[in-house]
């Protein structure tokens, strides 16, 4: 288990709990509003279909899906690690 911080937002100055190092954190609030953005693409629409608290509680999950809404593609070994990712979550 990894120890955990809390970091000042860099957008609002809220504080975020992180597990490791990140250069530019951002809480979740400064995050929804990019992440609530329409995506058109049937495939990804139905990949980024996950309930609201997985987003919340793992950054990379924001990750992945803030790269595919400023870029619109994903490689196939995101899109995998996501699916992951997120099969671990339900569990």
């Amino acid at each position: 288990m990894s120890a955990k911080y809390k970091k000042k937002c860099m957008r609002c100055s809220n504080y975020v709990t992180i597990s490791r190092y990140k250069k530019y954190v951002v809480c979740d609030e400064c995050n929804e509003k990019e992440l609530n953005q329409e995506i058109d693409d049937p495939k990804y629409k139905k990949l980024f279909d996950i309930p609201k608290k997985f987003y919340k509680q793992n950054s990379f999950l924001r990750d992945i899906k803030l790269n595919y809404l400023r870029y619109e593609k994903l490689s196939e070994k995101q899109v995998a690690a996501f699916k992951k990712t997120v099969k671990e979550m339900k569990k």
